[in-house]
């Protein structure tokens, strides 16, 4: 999903307007949580499952929790731009409907959003400190990793649509480098195709302390 994000970043680099004011590229990882949410579905052989899932999020394990975004400033401070999030969430054994003994989005819960952001630049510490706040619309594509009664369902799916909102301050090293940090908060709608026939339902949501680097130019 990444090497899909950095081409599409690439083509709207390479097209974008010469009014745009700033470009930045931001990278980040961080610590991601995945508040407990009900799956619900239909089994490949018709019957039916309900359960309370408490997710976990085990942001720094292989894969790991990251992200990245593209943006552009305009001179009132408004920003446009696309961001790409590999989140991930495990169902734990105990938790898992009957006939479950795999149930994940580990490679991962990935979010692709249109952002829109607003900035305050040098507002706090004499200047030193930029907050900013975002709000993105965009589709979860999550690589579905589900063993259920021996079928296996394994590959990427797009479940559905997806928001994300974001809050934060950037700290400018110089005037094209800058290191941030951000709370973010996803959710997602998703509905997979399970391997048999079978369907899962289940709303997705991600709470995540992030901390990356900008490069402006």
């Amino acid at each position: 999903m990444l090497y899909r994000f950095i081409s599409l970043v690439a083509v709207l680099v390479l097209s974008s307007s010469p009014l745009v004011a700033q470009t930045e590229i931001s990278i980040y990882g961080g610590v991601q949580t995945a508040p407990h949410s009900s799956v619900s579905g239909q089994r490949a052989d018709g019957s039916s499952f309900d359960e309370n899932i408490g997710w976990k999020g085990k942001s720094l394990s292989m894969p790991p929790y990251y992200g990245a975004r593209i943006m552009w400033w305009q001179p009132n401070n408004i920003a446009y731009g696309v961001e790409f999030t590999h989140a991930k969430f495990y169902a734990p054994t105990g938790d898992m409907p009957a006939g479950f003994n795999r149930l994940e989005f580990t490679d991962g819960h990935n979010i692709v959003t249109a952002n829109i952001a607003k900035r305050w630049p040098g507002l706090w510490a004499s200047g030193r400190f930029t907050p900013y706040a975002g709000v993105g619309l965009g589709i979860a594509v999550p690589h579905v990793d589900v063993t259920e009664n021996g079928n296996r369902t394994y590959g990427y799916q797009y479940t559905g649509p997806a928001l994300r909102l974001s809050a934060g301050a950037s700290y400018d090293l110089n005037d094209r480098w800058a290191v941030f940090g951000e709370y973010q908060f996803t959710i997602s709608d998703n509905e997979a195709d399970l391997e048999g026939g079978g369907k899962l339902n289940t709303r997705l949501i991600s709470n995540a302390v992030n901390v990356g680097v900008s490069f402006r130019f």
